[in-house]
């Protein structure tokens, strides 16, 4: 009789807990209702193909199965990010068949900058969709968003509500192109003197973005790029600009120079917005030691890259990208994915795989790179 007692008293016990923890989350609603995504490649989930279809290869092999507009073999970071807070993959504003902005938009496309591509500091390549054009579609986006419910005109039902804007997470994850698209004309030290700019300009989108009732802001700093084998092999250099870990030196200063003039320019910017929540997030560490440590993460390989051409150390060449096939030499050759993208860090050379942006996004939820402290998974529950 007694153990039969203790049984039912386990199993009350048990389906009191279940129910504590599943009906919490099935009865908790995120405070945020949508996420507005600002960015280049790291964060493009189809708006530069949406613009320029091409996009053909090994691209979203590990996820999606096929290309779907992005620059990895999976998921992105703002992916993980909108599947941990319960809402869909973010549809990017360009893309106008089968586009569903209830739960936001993205408007990062690859290539991007924050400064104005057709300046004199930028050479050909870069996407004409910078930070400033980004941030004006964002306007324009909430302008017919507000009309749309003032006069109940047709297309609500792909709409966000009225009042999404003081409801949503901004998410930046942009300066990359910026940074490294004049190192091999200009060198470290001319492309630090227009950094504070682009600083400058990040902070004042925030800005005018709080004027347009936006109050949470993630801004994500640079990723090591020194470490990147697209930079690596770009870069002149000498074997002493090398670390021990084969990373450019100098480029990697500059990067941490970036990094803390940001993290500096977001404090002063949190004094000046009341009742706004700027973070700043540094996925650089966690990016780091991916790089540096992979076997520690479970990974093989922290900057050859998974798909490319010419094999050791760094299987990428810079006339031949993922998926491309040309002639070289007598011969033709095609830069192929490998088979176990979760088993290295880097993509592509210049993107990092879907298994490096699911660690640095599970850095994100936990709050364990935010500053000041910033937890997502406190405030919404986590559907990953």
């Amino acid at each position: 009789m007694g153990s039969v007692l203790n049984r039912r008293i386990v199993f009350s016990l048990m389906f009191l807990i279940i129910m504590m923890v599943y009906g919490h989350k099935a009865d908790s609603k995120c405070v945020f209702e949508a996420i507005f995504s600002f960015g280049d490649s790291n964060s493009d989930t189809g708006g530069f193909w949406a613009a320029f279809p091409a996009q053909t290869g090994p691209w979203g092999m590990t996820y999606f199965k096929k290309p779907v507009g992005r620059a990895s073999d999976g998921r992105l970071i703002i992916d993980f990010v909108a599947e941990s807070l319960g809402m869909p993959f973010l549809s990017p504003y360009l893309q106008s068949i089968g586009s569903d902005f209830r739960h936001g938009a993205n408007f990062a496309t690859l290539a991007s900058t924050v400064l104005l591509p057709n300046t004199s500091l930028f050479v050909s390549g870069i996407s004409p969709f910078s930070l400033a054009i980004q941030l004006n579609q964002m306007k324009h986006f909430k302008v017919i968003v507000d009309e749309s419910h003032s006069s109940h005109q047709p297309g609500l039902k792909t709409l966000p509500s009225k009042g999404v804007f003081g409801k949503s997470l901004y998410k930046f994850y942009i300066g990359q192109n910026d940074f490294t698209s004049n190192l091999a004309t200009i060198g470290v030290d001319g492309v630090k003197q227009y950094l504070p700019q682009v600083i400058g300009q990040i902070a004042g989108t925030i800005k005018e973005i709080y004027g347009i009732d936006g109050r949470t802001f993630l801004v994500l700093n640079l990723a090591p790029v020194g470490c990147y084998p697209a930079i690596i092999t770009g870069y002149t250099h000498t074997i002493s600009d090398l670390d021990k870990f084969g990373c450019l030196i100098p480029i990697n200063k500059a990067v941490k120079y970036y990094n803390a003039l940001l993290k500096k320019t977001l404090s002063v910017t949190r004094t000046e917005l009341k009742n706004a929540t700027i973070i700043y997030l540094d996925t650089h560490k966690i990016l780091l030691d991916l790089i540096q440590h992979p076997k520690s993460f479970g990974m093989k390989h922290g900057i050859k890259a998974c798909c490319g051409h010419g094999g050791r150390p760094y299987n990428f060449d810079q006339k031949l990208y993922c998926g491309n096939t040309k002639v070289i030499g007598n011969s033709s050759a095609t830069a192929k994915a490998c088979r176990d993208p979760q088993s290295y860090v880097s993509w592509d050379g210049i993107h990092v795989t879907e298994a490096a942006n699911h660690r640095i996004s599970m850095a994100i939820l936990d709050g364990s790179i935010s500053y000041p402290p910033f937890t997502l998974n406190s405030l919404c529950p986590s559907y990953l």
